[in-house]
């Protein structure tokens, strides 16, 4: 992704896709985003988790290899993904429900609400996690606000229910002769965030979740994968212990729930007949639940699956884009699709909103040079308090931790999580923990960090104080600081000055020795 002040609407074509079918003129858009998911899943080389869902619909798509969260935190990204804003820009700096209580600003058009005005119908299954309402409204939503969100977002025979509801209504609007509308149906699934904090009896990863078992309840559509702690792959950034493999094999269980849910999901959009005009993005919302993962913006708290299916572009159907994306690419992409236009209008009062996304539909069908991804994170819950920025350009990724004298805080379900207790047992007792890095190097961090992820793709070489690279480092601040204006970041001069919009430099020195 690159800073640009707009993108590109597409003229609506009415075209034949590669296998002869003729893709009619009504497009919409159905939106898959699994909750802490990572590449658990053959689709991105993980050969021991069975997805043969996602396996299928990346056949239907361009699977992109350089996918990021624009931060690392669930409600900020989900706002991220419906605003196509980041989190320090449209106001969801932190978790939205319980004693966090963020929300993004009043006057944010977002995605649901810009399709509304359109006359494009919406729809909600499973977690929102993201408000005010107004500003995110939906007509149809079965979400956390008014339902369970076990039932709405790991039940994949509610879920497969409540799709089958949102597109029986669809055709029943065309069957009556009334005008057929374009429709976003947005499914965000539970699975596989941890439940260890808030359901400890479902298990750490609510695997145990509707599985049969004497108390769990029946999900009548899920055939539970069950995995061994020795069969497990044990990504980098995860001490590899038996307690955390155990943990992994807890997790994997869930990733397979996603997956048969994914399946019925597009099943019910194929038996309802909208498969070849609907455009299909599944993704995730940030990096997974184990420690250097979610709440951080190395790579492996930012890196995403993403794979993005169109019966338009069946050209580079089941190819591999190198090109970097970014789910602030999501909201671009479906106005495109839609030709719904961005409005023009300001939430500062001072310059007008610039979507710093680009739709990612050139993409399907010509592989793009894109080769820049920023994020930008404050808080997860209320009490974690760690503001931080990054930019990725090729081979290099940059990090500025504005409070980097602070320890890193941990979030309430990895600190409960058996991986981080076993990460702590054996930090105290001084036994070996399996890690890359000490709790110490974890905790506390420079305030710039500079990897070359081509040498260094598990980012433990900071490069930032290198002499060699420091013609790099400028380039990158450059670019990062130029980025953080252009989306009005109010942290734009932390930490070493306080931020004055009426004064000239607005960066008003602090002299705090930083």
């Amino acid at each position: 992704m690159q800073v640009s002040p707009g993108w590109t609407v597409l003229l609506l074509l009415v075209c034949c896709g590669g296998g002869g079918v003729v893709v009619g003129s009504r497009r919409n858009v159905l939106l898959i985003i699994a909750d802490d998911a990572g590449f658990e899943t053959e689709v991105y080389n993980n050969t021991v988790v069975r997805t043969p869902h996602l396996a299928a619909l990346a056949q239907r798509s361009v699977i992109f290899q350089n996918a990021f969260a624009a931060v690392s935190s669930c409600s900020p990204s989900r706002s991220t993904i419906l605003t196509g804003l980041p989190q320090h820009q449209n106001g969801m700096y932190g978790l939205h429900q319980g004693v966090h209580h963020f929300n993004s600003f009043d006057g944010v058009r977002s995605l649901p609400l810009l399709l509304k005005q359109a006359n494009i119908r919406t729809g909600i299954i499973g977690k929102k996690h993201v408000g005010p309402g107004p500003v995110y409204p939906f007509d149809f939503a079965y979400t956390e606000e008014n339902s369970s969100v076990l039932q709405v977002g790991r039940n994949i025979t509610r879920i497969k229910l409540l799709v089958r509801k949102f597109l029986d209504g669809q055709k029943e609007a065309e069957r009556g002769g009334g005008e057929a509308l374009p429709f976003f149906l947005y499914v965000a699934f539970h699975d596989p965030h941890r439940c260890g904090h808030s359901q400890p009896q479902y298990g750490a990863f609510c695997e145990k979740f509707g599985n049969g078992a004497s108390g769990m309840g029946r999900i009548p559509d899920w055939n539970p994968q069950y995995y061994t702690p020795d069969q497990v792959k044990v990504p980098y950034f995860v001490p590899d212990t038996p307690t955390s493999r155990a943990d992994i094999a807890a997790q994997y269980t869930t990733i397979s729930r996603l997956d048969q849910g994914v399946g019925l999901v597009l099943q019910e959009l194929r038996d309802a007949g909208f498969e070849n005009e609907t455009l299909v993005i599944y993704s995730s919302d940030n990096g997974v639940p184990f420690p250097n993962g979610r709440t951080n913006l190395y790579g492996s708290g930012v890196a995403e699956p993403m794979l993005v299916s169109s019966p338009e572009h069946r050209q580079r159907w089941g190819q591999s884009s190198r090109a970097y994306v970014s789910l602030l690419d999501i909201t671009p992409t479906i106005l495109d699709w839609l030709s719904v236009p961005y409005p023009s209008y300001s939430l500062s009062g001072r310059s007008p909103v610039q979507l710093t996304g680009r739709s990612l539909l050139p993409a399907l069908s010509s592989e793009p040079s894109w080769n820049t991804a920023f994020s930008s994170q404050n808080l997860h819950e209320a009490t974690m308090y760690y503001p931080m920025r990054s930019v990725h350009q090729g081979r290099y990724r940059l990090l500025h931790n504005l409070h980097y004298r602070m320890p890193f805080p941990i979030d309430q379900d990895l600190y409960v999580s058996p991986t981080f207790q076993d990460l702590l047992n054996r930090t105290q007792a001084q036994r070996p923990t399996g890690w890359f890095k000490t709790l110490r190097e974890y905790y506390y961090r420079e305030r710039w960090e500079l990897f070359d992820t081509l040498s260094d793709p598990r980012e433990e070489k900071n490069l930032a104080l290198d002499p060699a690279y420091s013609a790099i480092l400028e380039g990158l601040r450059e670019q990062l600081l130029k980025w953080q204006w252009l989306t009005e970041d109010p942290w734009v001069c932390e930490p070493d000055a306080v931020l004055e919009a009426k004064l000239e430099p607005q960066c008003r020195p602090l002299y705090n020795e930083l």
